[in-house]
């Protein structure tokens, strides 16, 4: 089973009087590359969430979003009303010695130093960070079901692609066939064009056989029969983010190799034919496999 590197992922979890949101979007990259904007209070935790990512992604461009939205309530302004009633005790008195009248004294007294305060800083208990890490881990989990589901998308267009390669190779046998009466007939005819010249029709024949085995392609045929086989093979692999060994089981590159082969043995048959049917149809060939490498730089 193959997945995409493409996919996004996210989770909502509640704790006392806030919401805690999870967004983790990822596309194509040659290796793990994780971009984060992460709230203050889980600043601490950032190197635990980047392992969590990296153990579960294993490959991408990694976009992490992690942010909390407190209720209103909870994030009103705390107004100090022992301070206010100090400040308007000393302005009462200033009014009264001074013999100002008094006007919007509230609005004034709102103003003046800490009377207003938020609520101070807060510490990341282990409870918020344990209901935080479960929010990321069901993020992880939601990203790598889209992964799946387009890395099926992706392995039904590359089962397409190969299938069409295989028809075509089939499709070279019969011009295959006939090549080598026609070589023949072909050096026949030139030479007897020459009255002067005799020729030895044993050593032609054996100058012939050498010639056809030259542009044999059984060998090209059957090697990249074996490679589709081994490219379907590696795709229908179990998917496992991490092995024994703490190094990731993506497919992706695999894949690329086994392409990367497949195409050596196309180009050889190209170089083989030597008629422009054959030629023909190893250009789509060779266009059916450029879309496979393609996709392939999509796969984990």
């Amino acid at each position: 089973m193959i997945l995409s590197m493409t996919g996004f992922g996210k989770a909502v979890a509640k704790y006392q009087d806030k919401t805690i949101h999870v967004e983790i979007k990822s596309l194509n990259s040659k290796a793990l590359d994780c971009s984060m904007r992460i709230a203050p209070i889980y600043r601490e935790k950032e190197m635990e969430i980047r392992k969590a990512i990296q153990d579960s992604a294993v490959r991408g461009k990694m976009d992490v979003s992690l942010w909390v939205e407190k209720d209103v309530a909870s994030d009103v302004a705390h107004i100090d009303t022992a301070l206010a009633k100090t400040y308007y005790e000393q302005i009462k008195t200033m009014s009264e010695e001074l013999g100002i009248e008094q006007s919007n004294v509230l609005s004034v007294i709102m103003r003046m130093p800490d009377v207003l305060a938020k609520t101070e800083t807060e510490e990341l208990s282990e409870e918020e960070w344990n209901v935080a890490a479960e929010a990321i881990a069901n993020a992880l989990k939601a990203l790598e079901e889209f992964r799946k589901q387009e890395g099926a998308a992706l392995c039904k267009k590359f089962e397409e692609k190969l299938n069409n390669i295989s028809a075509l190779m089939a499709s070279i046998e019969p011009y295959e066939q006939g090549r080598v009466e026609k070589i023949r007939q072909r050096l026949i005819e030139r030479l007897q064009s020459i009255p002067e010249v005799e020729y030895d029709r044993n050593r032609l024949e054996q100058e012939m056989i050498f010639y056809v085995e030259k542009l044999d392609i059984s060998e090209e045929k059957q090697r990249l029969t074996n490679h589709i086989k081994y490219f379907r093979d590696t795709m229908n692999e179990p998917w496992q983010p991490v092995s024994e060994g703490g190094k990731s089981q993506g497919v992706g590159k695999k894949l690329g190799f086994i392409a990367q082969e497949m195409g050596r043995e196309i180009n050889t048959t190209g170089s083989k034919s030597n008629q422009a049917e054959m030629q023909n149809i190893v250009v789509q060939m060779k266009d059916e496999l450029e879309q496979i490498k393609e996709q392939v730089l999509n796969v984990l």
